[in-house]
């Protein structure tokens, strides 16, 4: 609830002061006893003033976020309804149909650009948003941030620890370690989907060009984004997590930015049975090497193909280490959730397929607003081009929060 002082215009409350009036000894009782009446009336009449104006100022906040509310947005909600929604995609479909954007205007409450398109926000944007989540659990997984304004995200990062040593009462106090802060840099690269539009289905009102439009751009930057931010080199596109430098060394004796890694003993494959060696061996050592405060929050991720070798594998008494979904929960992994991301690479020699961590605190995904629509009707008559695009970027942001499993003999 707004504070009354943080409502433009509301009138501040004070505490009312009782309206000075003379004191005579030339006063009669009654004459005394009616001036204070009277001062109490108009105190009375100024608090009612008062309280009637926060009132007005609190019933045009309370209008404003219903009016959110109805339109699907709002602090606190969950997305555009469906009805919105709706008016999104038949106002789309006009603008394709006949090239007047006066819909648009009026239901997608778009932003105009000098040089040509239309800024569809925040409807078609969370759309989007969902389909990727439906495609790539990393996406879904990760922080995410949007931007409004710029090209990048930029973070500092303080990765170090200050100095502290037991002195004596006497003794002196030279200087400690001081911290060391490194700086995060993300920046927002352009994806695209160019869609020609047939006249057939611009002229059968059937036809939910809308919707169509919406679905099939969301597709197409859905599996782009889910592959990059796995496999992605950062050159024009969101950096994975599969493309940083890897060490086997320890947390805190290794770069920031540095993954770190667990050999399985074996090139392509896990360790063979032995009476010394388990193959759920270097999935156990995994696990240890994410440190307490990661594992709260940790998770698998793998290919399905991957999945399939892992749910064979069993512990020394012969169970199976991994349990299957059952409703309501996620198939799980040495007491972990498992996510199946089929942009996860299959079992090789050397190959990084399985990672482990608290992918909220190792990968971010920095989104800048809106979705950007132009209509080209002249290039391909008779047909219609809709070019959309976005821009999007990601990149690791803690390399201490995320393990992989290296299918290597060392």
């Amino acid at each position: 609830m707004h504070h009354p002082s943080s409502i433009p215009g509301a009138t501040r409350l004070h505490r009312p002061a009782l309206v000075p009036f003379a004191m005579s000894n030339d006063l009669s009782p009654n004459d005394l006893v009616a001036q204070v009446t009277a001062a109490v009336a108009e105190m009375k009449a100024k608090h009612k003033r008062e309280m009637d104006e926060l009132r007005s100022d609190l019933d045009s906040v309370a209008g404003a976020n219903a009016a959110l509310k109805l339109n699907g947005f709002g602090p606190g909600l969950d997305g555009p309804s469906a009805a919105h929604v709706a008016e999104v995609h038949a106002g789309l479909a006009e603008m394709v149909r006949t090239g007047s954007d006066t819909r648009v205007k009026a239901t997608l409450r778009v932003g105009s650009d000098p040089e040509g398109g239309y800024l569809v926000a925040p409807v078609l944007s969370d759309r989007i948003t969902q389909k990727i989540f439906d495609v790539s659990p990393l996406g879904r997984l990760a922080r995410r941030e949007t931007i409004t304004t710029g090209d990048s995200f930029q973070e500092p990062i303080d990765p170090s620890d200050v100095g502290a040593t037991w002195v004596g009462e006497s003794e002196e106090r030279p200087a400690t370690d001081d911290p060391k802060l490194k700086g995060l840099d993300v920046p927002v690269h352009e994806i695209y989907a160019l869609q020609k539009v047939t006249q057939r289905l611009m002229d059968d009102a059937r036809f939910d060009v809308g919707a169509w439009l919406d679905n099939k751009h969301a597709d197409k930057f859905a599996r782009a984004e889910g592959a990059a931010f796995v496999n992605g080199d950062g050159i024009k596109k969101p950096r994975g997590i599969l493309t940083y430098q890897t060490s086997i060394i320890d947390d805190g004796a290794r770069d920031w930015f540095t993954v770190q890694y667990v050999p399985t003993g074996a090139a392509g494959a896990f360790p063979a049975a032995s009476t010394t060696v388990n193959p759920v061996d270097p999935l156990v050592d995994l696990t240890f090497k994410l440190r307490a405060p990661y594992r709260r929050n940790a998770r698998w991720l793998m290919n399905q193909k991957t999945a399939g070798v892992v749910r064979k594998l069993k512990d020394t008494e012969g169970r199976y280490v991994w349990t299957d979904a059952t409703q309501g929960m996620p198939a799980m992994l040495l007491g972990f959730p498992v996510e199946l991301d089929e942009e996860m690479p299959d079992i090789a020699p050397d190959s990084f397929s399985i990672a482990f961590g608290d992918f909220q605190q190792a990968y971010i995904v920095v989104e800048k607003a809106g979705v950007r629509y132009l209509r080209d009707p002249f290039t391909a008559k008779p047909h219609v081009l809709m070019y959309a695009y976005r821009r999007v970027g990601g990149g690791l942001q803690n390399g201490e929060a995320l393990k992989l499993l290296r299918f290597s003999a060392t």
